[in-house]
C-alpha cells in the first residue's frame, strides 16, 4: 500500500480503493473528498477526506479553531467550500444551488445553543420543521407528531405549553433534540450537545441519544469536546488536525496515534477519568 493509500484509509476509515457502498454496514451516507475551506488567507481545511457510515455515531474532535463547526456547516450547505466534493445520501451537494433542500427533509440538526425561538412555545418550536416540510398534514396531525417527539425526548407533556425561557438548560437541549427529530430523519447533526450541562445532565443526554439512535436507526454526526460522550456512546471518532482528518476509527485505535494533540487530549488525567467506569459522570 502506498503512502497516499495509507493516508486515505486512515482518513476515511476504509481500505483505499474499496467503495463502502458494497457493504450496507459500511455504506457512507456522507462522503467528503478533497475538501478545502478558507476565509481570506486563513486556510481551515485542505484536502480533507471523511466518510460517515450508515447507522453509526461518529464524533468529530479537534483543537480550538480546527474547523469542526465549519465542516458541519459545509455538509449542511450553510457554507460553500472553496473546493472538493461532498456527497450526502449519494448526491453531490456542490453540484446544485439548492444543497440544503436535498438533505433538509432527511436530516435533523441540533446546534450548540439549541437555536430555539424564544417567542414560540415548546410545541410550536417542535412544529417548525413540520410546517416547513409537511404542509400536506393538518394542523392537528402536526401538533400530535410534535407532542410525540417531545415525549420521545424525555420531556413531560406539561412542557409543551412553556416557553424556552421557562426551562432549564437540560430541558432546552431536549426540546432542540425533539425538533431535530420532528421529520424522523435518517441523519442527525449535533454540535456540542452536552455543552453547558452538568455531569449528570450530560450523562442523561448521552444515554437518551444512544437509546434513540439504537431504536430508530439514524446516523449521527456529532461534534464534541466531551471525553465522557466519546467513551459512552460513540462508535468511531474522527480527529481534525493540521487542516485534515488525521484519522477516523474506533477509540482504541485513535488513542494510539502519534500526534501531539492526540496525546494531550486522550492521555491526560481527564481522559483517564472518562475511561474509568467509576467516573463521576455516571
Amino acid at each position: 500500500m502506498t503512502v497516499n493509500e495509507q493516508a486515505a484509509e486512515r482518513a476515511t476509515g476504509q481500505s483505499a480503493g474499496h467503495a463502502s457502498g458494497g457493504d450496507p454496514e459500511h455504506e457512507a451516507v456522507i462522503r467528503i473528498r478533497g475538501l478545502d475551506n478558507r476565509f481570506g488567507a486563513n486556510v481551515i481545511h485542505e484536502e480533507l477526506d471523511l466518510d460517515v457510515r450508515r447507522g453509526e455515531i461518529l464524533a468529530v474532535v479537534g483543537g480550538s479553531g480546527s474547523g469542526k463547526s465549519v465542516l458541519m456547516r459545509s455538509i449542511l450547505g450553510l457554507l460553500r467550500p472553496h473546493g472538493g466534493s461532498i456527497e450526502v445520501f449519494g448526491q453531490r451537494l456542490m453540484d446544485t444551488e439548492d444543497a440544503q433542500r436535498i438533505i433538509s427533509r432527511r436530516a435533523g440538526v441540533l446546534f450548540q445553543d439549541g437555536a430555539l425561538f424564544s417567542s414560540l412555545t415548546v410545541l410550536e418550536n417542535v412544529e417548525v420543521p413540520l410546517k416547513s416540510h409537511r404542509s400536506d398534514l393538518s394542523g392537528q396531525v402536526r401538533r400530535d407528531l410534535a407532542r410525540s417527539k417531545i415525549q420521545l425526548s424525555g420531556l413531560p407533556a406539561s412542557a409543551s405549553s412553556k416557553f424556552p425561557s421557562e426551562l432549564s438548560g437540560g430541558m432546552r437541549k431536549r426540546v432542540a433534540l425533539a425538533r431535530a427529530l420532528a421529520l424522523e430523519p435518517e441523519l442527525l447533526f449535533l454540535d456540542e450537545p452536552t455543552a453547558g450541562l452538568d455531569p449528570i445532565g450530560a450523562a442523561d443526554f448521552d444515554r437518551l441519544l444512544r437509546t434513540l439512535q439504537r431504536a430508530l436507526g439514524f446516523t449521527v454526526f456529532l461534534i464534541t469536546h466531551d471525553l465522557d460522550t466519546l467513551y459512552a456512546i460513540c462508535d468511531r471518532v474522527a480527529v481534525i488536525a493540521d487542516r485534515k482528518i488525521l484519522a477516523a476509527g474506533p477509540l482504541d485505535e485513535i488513542e494510539q496515534l502519534d500526534h501531539e494533540w492526540v496525546r494531550e487530549y486522550f492521555h491526560g488525567p481527564r481522559a483517564r477519568a472518562a475511561r474509568n467506569p467509576e467516573s463521576t459522570r455516571d
